[in-house]
């Protein structure tokens, strides 16, 4: 077989060499140890946790080693393709503070080692493909559907390794004249790769998360240019890695048994192997098992999930970090004040088993991130978040700024800052009784207190609340109602004696908190009503006096 003749009997038209595109994509100048990294998605539409999950793993082993991160997109499926998913991607991982130094944009490409995009790439695929063709290590397969439909069945009823290798490979040793033909005469032809690997011998991989893989050799003729000339992900990202001198792969565990095709391929073109980082799985606890996070189970799944509920990127940021770096959370531990660009990622420190997502866990790294916030901060993200997802909020929040900063900085700062507030929709629900058009009565008068007291508390405190108490002077009337009325002053004295006491002031402060606020349980009442001012509170008590009846 004469192969040359075969490859331009093959891709006429193809004029370039490889040796052309190693020059037009020359090893990049980075400084010793910068690494490449590049995210590479489908553009489905759907931008899920995992996109994110590895998305941050790119770009920290890019960056803090002064390499580079690109974002390539892989369109090669066109059925998968959505219209306007590419700047939707990009919108969604720029909120979560992921950003590219080359690659698709918003607005076109940038960079010296594009196109970017899978399919403005074809040449590129079909210069490798003619030339793995003339050294014997691709050719024209013209099996159909029917007959790899029947060698699958062969092969599962002698319970064989299913696919299309050895003897199965029926288009393996074609003459050229059997090609011409068949090409002259229209049938439809893929491209395969000519394997010579034999799955009782092993290759050794290793991976940047597991460590030395003992794989068996590829022995598989894979298709890597389809009937329309399109790459399989196969050889698409094998020749794309290679061009853009991306050093470091990070994907997931589910290409782990594809990696002797690309091993075998990397090999077949002469190129060294990228450092591949296969990273877990997303789980969840589902009662006392573990599942995969799933699209159609788990809303949280999805990026959108995050920006709808309004959590702020800084928190899903620190949240990621510490479930892809085992010592994360120890170092943040000794360094509370640093940026999370201080710590030294590893993808040493990943995990090689199951990676458990956990909401909860998300909420109180939240809780956490805000607390370090300055009110001003947390006001501005509320206020961004609502122009987006809940406009008239955001109308009313900014026209009433100042008691929103107010609101905020209720124990905020010191050695304690309240841990209550999560995501903005969270939060504005957790405020939300300082506003008349958003108030809404939650929980019941203490069991201790009855209606008629309550009523009395109430009428009593409207007629002796002065805003101009301090915080110790209000509490004293407070205290003084309660003896006035039967109730301790102390919850231990009712404690000790139960049988002298209706209750204690504990009780009776809650039918005032409950009066105003809606709720038994919230920050500090005193703050609370020196923020709504006098009219709110007494219109507060008075309207909780009519509703008791």
């Amino acid at each position: 077989m004469d192969y040359n003749k075969l490859a331009n009997l093959l891709f006429p038209q193809i004029r370039k060499t490889p040796e052309d595109y190693e020059q037009m994509y020359p090893p990049r100048k980075l400084p010793e140890g910068a690494k490449v990294t590049r995210l590479g998605p489908s553009p489905t539409g759907f931008i899920h946790l995992g996109n994110l999950y590895g998305a941050f793993a790119d770009e920290r082993l890019a960056h803090q080693s002064g390499g580079v991160f690109f974002l390539r997109i892989e369109d090669t499926d066109d059925k998968r393709e959505v219209q306007g998913a590419v700047p939707m991607l990009i919108q969604a991982l720029h909120h979560f503070g992921v950003n590219f130094d080359e690659g698709a944009t918003m607005n076109g490409e940038t960079g010296d080692y594009g196109p970017y995009y899978q399919s403005r790439r074809g040449e590129i695929y079909q210069c490798f493909a003619k030339s793995l063709v003339a050294q014997g290590l691709a050719y024209p397969c013209f099996m159909t559907e029917e007959e790899i439909a029947a060698v699958r069945a062969e092969q599962e009823a002698q319970k064989k390794n299913p696919g299309i290798y050895g003897a199965y490979a029926k288009c393996r040793d074609l003459s050229f004249e059997e090609v011409a033909e068949r090409i002259g005469s229209g049938q439809e032809y893929v491209i395969r790769f000519r394997s010579n690997g034999n799955p009782e011998n092993h290759v050794t991989v290793v991976d940047g998360i597991r460590g030395p893989l003992s794989l068996p050799e590829n022995d598989q003729d894979v298709v890597i240019l389809k009937k329309t000339g399109i790459p399989t992900y196969h050889f698409a990202h094998v020749v794309d890695d290679h061009l853009m001198r991306t050093t470091h792969v990070v994907r997931g565990e589910e290409w782990l048994s594809s990696l002797p095709i690309h091993v075998a391929l990397f090999q077949a073109l002469g190129w060294e192997l990228p450092t591949y980082c296969h990273t877990t799985v997303l789980m969840k606890m589902d009662g006392e098992t573990k599942r995969k996070l799933s699209k159609r189970k788990d809303p949280e799944l999805s990026l959108e999930y995050y920006k709808q509920e309004g959590y702020h990127p800084e928190a899903v940021r620190e949240y990621l970090l510490t479930i892809l770096n085992s010592n994360y959370e120890e170092w943040r531990i000794a360094n509370p004040e640093a940026a999370a660009e201080d710590f030294c990622f590893s993808t040493e420190k990943m995990s090689n088993s199951g990676t458990l997502f956990d909401l909860d866990k998300l909420n109180d790294v939240c809780k956490d991130v805000l607390a370090r916030m300055s009110a001003e901060e947390v006001l501005l993200y509320m206020l961004k978040w609502a122009e987006e997802y809940q406009p008239g909020l955001a109308a009313l929040m900014a026209e009433q700024r100042d008691k929103m900063l107010s609101i905020f900085s209720i124990d905020r700062g010191g050695e304690k800052p309240r841990k209550d507030l999560i995501y903005c929709r969270q939060i504005f629900r957790f405020i939300s009784y300082f506003f008349d058009e958003h108030f809404i009565v939650e929980d019941s008068y203490p069991a201790e207190v009855s209606m008629k007291d309550a009523k009395e508390i109430l009428n009593r405190y409207f007629q002796s609340y002065d805003a101009e108490d301090d915080n110790e002077a209000w509490f004293a009337k407070v205290r003084q109602l309660a003896a006035d009325m039967g109730y301790a002053q102390k919850p231990k004295d009712f404690k000790k004696n139960p049988d002298q006491y209706k209750g204690h002031v504990g009780h009776v402060s809650n039918v005032i908190r409950l009066a105003i606020t809606g709720r038994t349980n919230s920050p500090d009442l005193w703050l609370i009503q020196q923020i709504m001012g006098t009219e709110q509170v007494k219109g507060r008590i008075a309207q909780a006096f009519q509703d008791i009846g």
